[in-house]
């Protein structure tokens, strides 16, 4: 099994600061009564809070607070105490700060677990001890692994349930490392809790002494966090800035992946304009470096002809602009995405006109990855495409499927392999405005082959 805790490089990772984590799960695992007790224990749920899921738990005939209940904001969702909506929760601890995405468990909203686990550099993912790793629970890993989380961990919840069986703790924690290895989920870990009545949660549990890895506070404290995967910056840029009563003209946005410096050689894509950086300033002071997730204004020597949807990054390590897309999708609206649909594709700041050329395959996520996880990766592949099947028309809502899209322009797509920024996009109703699919370039997990 790997260990509970990497130790963190010099080069590409730090344990301070911000930490980006989504909870996933079969249906009643215990997610939101999870972060609920995360929450409460750590002091991060305010009087009045508390106070309404209290009443609400003494309506209800429960003899203590129901802590789901501080997640579960949608009025369906306390009514049938699922989760439907991703949620979104913020705290912190003296050591860390979260963003914590507790997302939905039943089949049909799949497409809420992908879009919350899209940004998360952590996903948690609960399984009941006394069913053991579920058809959803390897549903969510999979999906992790699609979207190159770079971190799952398996928390065994319920486990005073099983009267705090360790072998029981170890047999899922040997299925699930398989099953995660067969993924190609590089880091992975698991430890035993009991959300409802706080066990290794938060604080240390004496039913669980014989559990020698850290509460789960204490690991997501701890966790490292990727902060920068390529050295060659990426920076799209959304909005450009004007001084009237100065020369000033700087280029805002977020830096996307890697770090830009003052007096780095540039070039603005797609036109290919190349100028040095002038000046970086980051929250209105001036900086020798910007790097990914920072939000800051760029100024260059020369004055370029740079608007909303230009990418600005290294000329010697630039991305080539391309028109043809093949990519891997998951398909979010009930609305189908067919063969032929004209449809907009949004990619960093930048959003192009396409059309979908083919839908090639779809992806079985159900009995073909329980059979890879049984097998071993040397055996089967971690997931099945049928190549034999006549090529879909369709995608419809949760479906994920391989995709050739056409733009109108040249949009500056990476492998999503190398980059979750500048490798992911969107596809969006041009009628509507609304979202339809995720969109990851290439095959990040080699399955098209």
């Amino acid at each position: 099994m790997t260990v509970l805790l990497d130790a963190p490089t010099s080069k590409d990772t730090h344990v301070a600061g911000l930490l980006r984590l989504a909870t996933a799960g079969s249906v009643d695992d215990g997610k939101s009564t999870l972060v609920g007790r995360l929450l409460f224990d750590t002091k991060s749920v305010l009087a009045d809070q508390y106070e309404a899921v209290e009443r609400t738990s003494r309506n209800r005939g429960l003899e203590q607070a129901d802590l789901a209940l501080l997640t579960d904001g949608l009025r369906s969702e306390r009514e049938q105490g699922i989760t439907i909506d991703v949620a979104y929760r913020y705290f912190a601890t003296p050591k860390r700060r979260f963003i914590l995405a507790d997302t939905p468990g039943h089949v049909q909203y799949t497409r809420n677990m992908v879009t919350g686990a899209s940004t998360a550099e952590l996903a948690v993912i609960l399984v009941d001890a006394r069913k053991g790793l579920a058809e959803q629970t390897r549903r969510h890993t999979a999906v992790s692994a699609l979207l190159r989380v770079p971190r799952v961990l398996l928390a065994v919840n319920k486990m005073d349930l099983v009267d705090f069986d360790k072998d029981r703790f170890a047999e899922i924690e040997a299925d699930f490392a398989a099953y995660a290895t067969a993924l190609g989920i590089e880091h992975h870990a698991a430890l035993p809790v009991s959300a409802l009545r706080g066990d290794n949660v938060v604080e240390p549990s004496a039913d669980l002494a014989w559990f020698e890895g850290p509460t789960l506070l204490e690991f997501l404290e701890n966790v490292p966090v990727q902060t920068e995967r390529r050295p060659a910056g990426r920076f799209p840029v959304q909005y450009v800035i004007r001084h009237q009563s100065a020369d000033y003209r700087g280029y805002a946005g977020t830096v996307a992946s890697g770090h830009l410096e003052v007096g780095d050689p540039v070039v603005v894509l797609p036109s290919g304009q190349r100028s040095t950086i002038a000046a970086i300033d980051l929250l209105g002071r001036a900086v020798e470096r910007a790097t990914a997730g920072q939000a800051a204004t760029v100024l260059l020597t020369d004055e370029l002809d740079v608007s909303r949807g230009d990418l600005i990054a290294p000329a010697e390590a630039a991305p080539a602009a391309v028109r043809d897309v093949v990519a891997t999708v998951c398909h979010l609206s009930e609305k189908p995405l067919a063969v032929g649909d004209r449809v907009l594709l949004k990619h960093t700041t930048r959003t192009v006109k396409a059309i979908v050329k083919e839908i090639s395959a779809k992806l079985d996520i159900t009995d073909p990855l329980a059979a890879a996880a049984a097998a071993g990766p040397a055996e089967t592949d971690e997931f099945d495409w049928d190549h034999d099947a006549p090529a879909p028309h369709t995608l419809h809502a949760n479906e994920i499927g391989r995709v050739v899209l056409r733009t109108a322009s040249p949009i500056l797509l990476e492998p999503y392999a190398t980059d979750r920024e500048t490798g992911s996009f969107l596809l969006i109703d041009p009628a509507s405005g609304d979202t339809l699919t995720a969109g990851m370039s290439g095959d990040p997990l080699g399955v098209f082959s």
